[in-house]
C-alpha cells in the first residue's frame, strides 16, 4: 500500500507540474503594453522653465498647496543631486526589474481579465521608506531611492529588519503586496487568526502572481529567517493552540506576531533567534492547504472570512 500511495504521490506531483507549466506558458503570452515613465530623471535634468510642462505631464505628483518655489528649491537641492545619482548608479535603465513588472502584470491579466496595467512612474521621496511605492487602479508610483541596497549608506540609521528589504529585487514583491491588498476582503481583523489569515491570503496571492521569486522573497525573509520559520512550523503551531491565541483579541498579539519587527515575541530565550511575523508565516500555511483541498478560484478565495478558511483547511504544520 505504501508503495502504491508512493506512485500516486509522484503521478499527482508530477501532473500538477505538467499543468502549472502549462499555465506560466500561457501567461508569458499575455500581451501587456505598459512603460515605466522616469519621473525621477526627468525631474533631475529640468530647470525651473520645465515645471509648467512636468506639472501638466505628472499633476498628481504635484499639490496645488505647494509653491512652485518649493519645487525650485528642489530641483537645485544638494540632497536631491546625490538621490538621483545614486538610483541612476543602482537602476540604470530598469533592464532587471522591468521584466518582472511585466510578468507581474501578466499574471495579474490572467487571474483577473478586466485588469489594465497602469502608468508606472519611478521617483525619489527622500527615502521616505514607509512610504515605498503607491498604487491605485491607474497609476503605480514607485520611490527608486528606497531599493538602493541592502548595505547603502543613506539607510545607515533605519533598523536592520527593514534595511533587509530595501533592494530592487523586492520592488516587484512590494508591487504584488499592494495589489494583494486592493483585492483581498474580511469582514473582520480582529482575532489573531483573522490576521494570521489576512496576510496568509497576501502571501498566496504572490505564489500565483510572482511564482518566479522565492517564497523567502515573498515573505521578505533572510535564508537563515526562512529556514528557521520552516523548520519551526510546527513549534510554532503549537505554541499558537497551547496558549489559545488564534481567537485571542488581545492588542498585543499583532505586534508580536504579525508586524514587521526584528524578531517574533515568544517571551522564550529563543526570541532572538527568530525573525518577526512569524504569524503571516503560519496564516499563508494554513491558506496553502485551504487551497490545496478545496476547489476554488484564488479571487474567490480573496473574500472569504478567515473562520471560513481555517475550518476548510485541513491544515497540519510539516515537520
Amino acid at each position: 500500500m505504501k508503495k502504491l500511495a508512493t506512485i500516486l504521490l509522484i503521478c499527482f506531483c508530477l501532473y500538477s507540474c505538467e499543468n502549472e507549466d502549462k499555465i506560466e506558458k500561457e501567461i508569458s503570452n499575455i500581451n501587456i503594453d505598459f512603460t515605466v515613465e522616469r519621473f525621477d530623471k526627468a525631474f533631475a535634468k529640468a530647470d525651473s522653465n520645465q515645471l509648467p510642462k512636468l506639472k501638466q505631464a505628472f499633476p498628481f505628483l504635484f499639490s496645488k498647496r505647494i509653491p512652485d518655489s518649493i519645487w525650485i528649491d528642489r530641483m537645485n537641492d544638494t540632497l536631491q543631486h546625490q538621490l538621483s545619482q545614486e538610483v541612476n548608479t543602482a537602476f540604470g535603465e530598469l533592464e532587471n526589474i522591468e521584466p518582472e513588472i511585466k510578468s507581474l502584470f501578466q499574471h495579474l491579466k490572467y487571474y483577473n481579465k478586466v485588469f489594465e496595467a497602469p502608468r508606472v512612474i519611478t521617483l525619489t521621496n527622500f527615502v521616505d521608506y514607509r512610504n515605498k511605492l503607491i498604487v491605485t487602479d491607474t497609476i503605480a508610483l514607485i520611490a527608486l531611492d528606497n531599493y538602493l541596497g541592502t548595505e547603502h549608506v543613506f539607510y545607515g540609521n533605519i533598523q536592520q529588519y527593514l534595511v533587509q528589504n530595501m533592494k530592487p529585487s523586492q520592488i516587484v514583491v512590494d508591487l504584488a503586496s499592494s495589489y494583494a491588498e486592493k483585492y483581498s476582503y474580511q469582514s473582520q481583523r480582529k482575532t489573531l487568526l483573522d490576521e494570521m489569515i489576512y496576510f496568509g491570503k497576501s502571501l498566496y496571492f504572490k505564489d500565483k502572481m510572482i511564482p518566479f521569486k522565492t517564497d523567502a522573497e515573498k515573505i521578505g525573509y533572510a535564508p537563515n529567517e526562512f529556514i528557521f520559520a520552516t523548520e519551526n512550523e510546527q513549534y510554532i503551531w503549537r505554541y499558537f493552540i497551547e496558549e489559545e491565541m488564534l481567537y485571542s483579541t488581545d492588542n498585543d498579539l499583532p505586534s508580536r506576531f504579525i508586524a514587521p519587527a526584528p524578531f517574533s515575541k515568544f517571551y522564550l530565550e529563543l526570541d532572538s533567534d527568530s525573525p518577526g511575523r512569524l504569524g503571516q508565516f503560519i496564516g499563508w500555511k494554513i491558506v496553502r492547504s485551504y487551497m490545496e483541498n478545496n476547489d476554488i478560484s484564488l479571487m474567490d478565495m480573496l473574500q472569504i472570512d478567515a473562520v471560513e478558511i481555517f475550518n476548510n483547511a485541513n491544515y497540519k504544520p510539516e515537520k
